[in-house]
């Protein structure tokens, strides 16, 4: 009787189909916050038909999880792989909800690039409290559980039986919905991205098992005929490029562009071109700048079946001395074979502080760097890529010390959407007010080099940001989708006059036609054609600065 009254009652144990049917139900329903809104606020769906479909929905995603999970429901291998749906769910969930993003292949590659500084600033609260109660909380439950433990042959039966029914119910289902379904993802495709946690091991398993055509294998050389044009005309200082390659700048908050606000107020006082309808190549850094940097073009590029080497390859084969400063997370493998060096880690008290550099930091680098390079190269021409950290969110207030601080009130908090939209535009137009200083004072350092090179300033951004547009934020969006805050992005020339004179090319040209349609796609030809490079790949019809060097 003792005994009895001290033992103590023992937990019910739980089949793997109940484990199985109580995370597909959690995942599919509160899981998927973010979609239900969605849902929510498409005009195609009201009213009961729309709540009904909205059941079918969730009973289609149900469904599909058990069917995924009827693979893995053994003892040993269940609980874990419902703890990764969990993780998985709960975050996607969190930055859907908090900026409106999607969860695709490109996305995934976004966040196996993150640096830890960059992973900092997207830390919240919020973050914390959703993956708290979407993950953590129904985890210590799931670990609580004993599970029953079925002999090898029942359960291998029980399984399959699963993984028939759940599938059954999956297609069965979307049957008796399919032209609303079909519909949907035909007119809503950003839908099929936030079906989580789907979303996710889709993009997992893009990026590592299933078949693709993406290229594998070290870049393929290109340019291999390439050579420096002589230009006529009295002795030649040899060039020097800077190409500026900025971060998260669009296009439509540039006061050079037509914006309300000065956001360009130094930039205006020189004599450069601001040409106001350039598309990107992406809607991410790790999209866009591979891109950027290759011959292919935007649609050559996402078709491209192996690698090619960039246009800085093509200029270092040439002779000229390269150079990358980078200031952000890396070159994503575009400056892999040139000189390169990173700032974004030093501790320089007028340029860093709590672990982030400005971008001014490049240019106190920028001599000593200079002075490593070959001088026989550097004797034919430099071309330097400073990559900025620029605009790059969600924390833009970081991004600006106190002087450059004229718009106010800015958000503050990672997490924008808690902002007022005002306020997040405020904190990022005053990163557009730091990058017109830091390219007014790159013009300079430029100028003080005009007594022995002919000088020359490249800027264009990689993507835009959504600050707030229809509940959207940051970048990211699958290009078909995405809105034209995110792809239309500022390009801006300088040119001394000694470049113009040796050049023959002309501001006062380029600026009749700053309104032209550009895109990334002319980067490759037309910083050949800015550096007088000669080889079978340029296409002089890509090349923006092609018409005003022929008008002489």
């Amino acid at each position: 009787m003792r005994t009895m009254f001290l033992d103590k009652p023992r937990r019910p144990t739980r089949s793997a189909l109940r484990l199985v049917l109580l995370a597909s139900v959690w995942l599919a329903t509160l899981g998927n916050l973010a979609l239900w809104r969605t849902l929510h606020n498409l005009p195609d769906l009201t009213g009961w038909h729309g709540a009904l479909f909205g059941v079918a929905f969730a009973l289609i995603i149900a469904s599909a999880l058990a069917a995924l999970l009827a693979l893995v429901a053994w003892r040993w291998t269940l609980k874990p792989a419902i703890s990764l749906l969990l993780l998985l769910a709960a975050f996607a969930t969190s930055y859907m909800l908090m900026y409106g993003i999607v969860v695709d292949t490109p996305m995934v590659i976004n966040v196996f690039q993150t640096d830890p500084r960059e992973a900092r600033d997207q830390l919240s609260w919020r973050l914390g409290v959703t993956v708290l109660l979407l993950a953590v909380l129904p985890m210590v439950w799931l670990w609580r559980q004993p599970m029953s433990v079925a002999p090898l042959g029942k359960q291998v039966l029980r399984n399959l039986l699963l993984l028939i029914a759940a599938m059954t119910v999956t297609l069965g289902t979307t049957q008796l919905v399919f032209q609303d379904f079909a519909s949907l993802m035909r007119n809503h495709t950003q839908l099929r991205y936030q079906i989580n946690p789907l979303n996710s091991v889709y993009a997992l398993l893009d990026l590592t098992v299933i078949p693709s055509d993406r290229p594998n294998g070290p870049p393929q050389p290109l340019g291999e005929d390439a050579l420096i044009t002589p230009r006529a005309g009295a002795t030649q200082h040899p060039p020097l490029l800077l190409f500026v390659l900025g971060e998260t700048a669009r296009s439509a908050n540039f006061s050079l562009n037509g914006y309300n606000r000065l956001t360009n107020p130094l930039l205006a006082q020189e004599n450069v071109t601001s040409f106001t309808q350039v598309m990107s190549c992406g809607t991410s850094t790790a999209a866009s700048v591979p891109c950027m940097f290759s011959h292919l073009g935007r649609e050559g590029f996402a078709k491209r079946s192996h690698d090619f080497e960039n246009w800085l390859d093509v200029l270092q084969r040439a002779g000229y001395a390269v150079l990358w400063i980078d200031n952000q997370s890396g070159c994503k493998g575009q400056c892999d074979r040139i000189a390169n060096v990173n700032t974004s880690e030093l501790k320089l008290p007028d340029h860093c502080e709590n672990g982030e550099c400005r971008d001014t930091v490049m240019l106190t680098q920028l001599d000593q760097e200079l002075a490593k390079l070959p001088a026989e190269r550097m004797a034919r021409g430099t071309v330097v890529v400073m990559h900025q950290m620029g605009s790059h969110g969600p924390a833009y207030f970081k991004r600006t010390p106190a002087a450059f601080k004229p718009f106010v009130p800015e958000c503050t908090d990672t997490s924008l959407s808690q902002c007022s939209q005002a306020q997040v535009v405020n904190a990022y137009d005053n990163t557009l007010l730091f990058t017109d200083y830091f390219l007014s004072r790159t013009i300079h350092w430029l100028k003080d080099k005009e007594k022995t090179a002919a000088t020359a300033l490249f800027y264009v951004a990689d993507h835009g940001e959504s600050l707030g547009e229809n509940n959207l934020y940051l970048h990211g969006l699958p290009y078909a989708v995405a809105p034209a805050e995110q792809k239309q992005v500022p390009l801006i020339t300088w040119l001394s006059p000694t470049f113009e004179t040796q050049s023959r090319i002309k501001t006062s040209c380029l600026q009749k036609q700053r309104d032209r349609a550009l895109s990334h796609d002319h980067l490759f030809h037309s910083v050949l054609g800015l550096m007088a490079v000669k080889t079978e790949v340029y296409q002089p019809k890509l090349d923006l600065f092609a018409d005003c060097a022929n008008n002489r």
